[in-house]
């Protein structure tokens, strides 16, 4: 398959949406303890394995810099994904961090995390890098993005109710979860919930697999 050109844009505040590169690597290690706190060490992704995710997928890899400072990230890869048989886990998933179940001839993007620094959150770049995400999967005649959402407001309440009862609410519109909620207006729709997908106390172990059909807009 011929190599997508390089995609590269500057926002209106002066960040760049950019394609990973490998001089951005050690600086996503440092990013990754710095979003994704409790979770679990060996599910961090390290320095060694973003470098092999440029090997193996540059196009799905991006970050979001201000000047050379690296403030938000996101990894994807593609797959063939069963829906009949949907259940997975984060650190199954992702291979111990080295992308291994990369699909070069997937139909669908899975996104594997996303994150932004806290002094940058609430301005809309992660909607920026899912835009970034669809725009590429457009590009490479991809179904769409897939990911699983952590269901970030469970865990504080996880001693008073089921993560099956805070996910039918969350569906049926009586709750809003921090995460779930954002992603849910951009424009995912929720497939199905995933009990232990990933080792980290916010969320209770648990994420809900979600879906983005191509045709939608973000």
């Amino acid at each position: 398959m011929k190599a997508l050109d390089r995609y590269y844009q500057v926002l209106s505040n002066g960040l760049v949406v950019q394609n990973t590169l490998p001089d951005h690597a050690r600086q996503l290690e440092e990013l990754q303890k710095t979003v994704f706190p409790t979770l679990a060490e060996d599910e961090w992704i390290r320095a060694v394995h973003y470098l092999r995710h440029l090997e193996l997928f540059p196009e799905g890899q991006f970050v979001i810099t201000d000047q050379d400072k690296v403030i938000g990230m996101t990894t994807t890869m593609r797959t063939r994904f069963d829906f009949e048989h949907y259940h997975h886990t984060f650190k199954e998933t992702i291979a111990g961090g080295w992308l291994s179940n990369h699909d070069p001839l997937g139909d669908w993007l899975y996104g594997l995390d996303m994150g932004i620094l806290p002094a940058y959150r609430g301005a809309g770049l992660a909607r920026v890098l899912y835009r970034a995400r669809q725009d590429m999967a457009r590009r490479l005649g991809l179904k769409g993005q897939l990911t699983v959402g952590m269901m970030n407001g469970y865990g504080a309440l996880s001693q008073h109710m089921s993560g099956e009862q805070y996910y039918q609410e969350l569906l049926e519109g009586k709750r809003s979860d921090p995460t779930l909620s954002a992603q849910m207006k951009i424009g995912f729709e929720p497939v199905a919930l995933m009990p232990e997908h990933l080792n980290d106390p916010s969320c209770g172990n648990y994420g809900v697999l979600i879906k983005l059909d191509i045709q939608k807009q973000i």
